[in-house]
């Protein structure tokens, strides 16, 4: 099959499910965060396992920070963080390895962090009463045409490289383009809703935008420091978990605090 097949094939798949769990919030909406967020940071602890960070801690703060965000808010998602150092470290205490401490826990709260912390928000986001869906939609929708019309217009007529070191297919004309497009999305996706005025959905689109493009170097970062292509190839030609939500990763918690600061 080929890779463009194999794309197709999983997003046909995929997309449904993801979409729908997401719509259905709650429980639902938790399990596929909890089972997305633990193979995401299973692929990041692969990726890092020469810095021997402390599986078990990582996974067990994960879970609790996302408990959090199903049954608390955001004081419950940070405590879910803070414990991961806690368990974190008695796991290293009570292990015969002796890995740097320094660098084994830091990987595993870089993790519960990036990973747990960005799902959250997105979970917290859809949990907004009555403007839940449309939020979080917003968002996803905003995401995929930041992507999309960065990738397209940076193939185009992209000449000025954005981060040359980090991620060389991406360009500022690129950038740009994803930017305008993922301001008309939340422009159009808000309009006449009253929940934002066009002013701040516009600026919701511009912090999206923005986030979304340094999620995806920041996981580009990660990688090429850590000398691989690829998070992972759960899901065929697209590569890991990881490399499908890192812009997420970044854009929910952006947006969560644009919409706070907002309304």
């Amino acid at each position: 099959m080929s890779p463009l097949m194999s794309r197709i094939g999983v997003a046909l798949i995929l997309l449904p499910l993801v979409l729908g769990l997401v719509w259905l919030g709650g429980w639902w909406l938790f399990a596929l965060a909890a089972v997305g967020g633990l193979v995401a940071l299973h692929e990041l602890y692969t990726m890092g396992r020469g810095l021997r960070p402390i599986v078990l801690g990582g996974y067990v703060g994960l879970l609790m920070t996302i408990v959090g965000a199903e049954t608390g808010n955001i004081a419950w998602v940070v405590g879910g963080m803070f414990a991961t150092i806690l368990v974190a470290f008695v796991i290293f205490g009570f292990s015969d390895a002796r890995p740097s401490a320094t660098a084994a826990i830091s990987l595993t709260l870089l993790g519960v962090v990036w990973i747990g912390g960005g799902i959250s928000a997105l979970m917290l986001l859809r949990d907004i009463p009555e403007n839940g869906r449309l939020v979080i939609f917003t968002v996803l929708i905003a995401v995929f045409a930041d992507d999309t019309a960065a990738y397209v217009v940076g193939r185009s007529i992209g000449r000025h490289k954005m981060a040359p070191r980090i991620s060389p297919g991406k360009s500022w004309e690129g950038f740009v383009g994803g930017t305008i497009a993922a301001m008309a999305v939340a422009f159009f996706a808000m309009y006449d809703q009253g929940f934002l005025t066009d002013f701040e959905a516009l600026a919701l689109g511009a912090a999206v935008a923005l986030s979304s493009t340094l999620g995806d170097l920041f996981e580009s970062a990660i990688k090429r420091d850590l000398g691989v292509k690829d998070s992972g190839r759960i899901l065929a030609a697209h590569g890991g978990v990881l490399d499908r939500v890192d812009s997420l990763l970044w854009a929910g918690p952006a947006a969560f605090y644009v919409v706070l600061a907002l309304t």
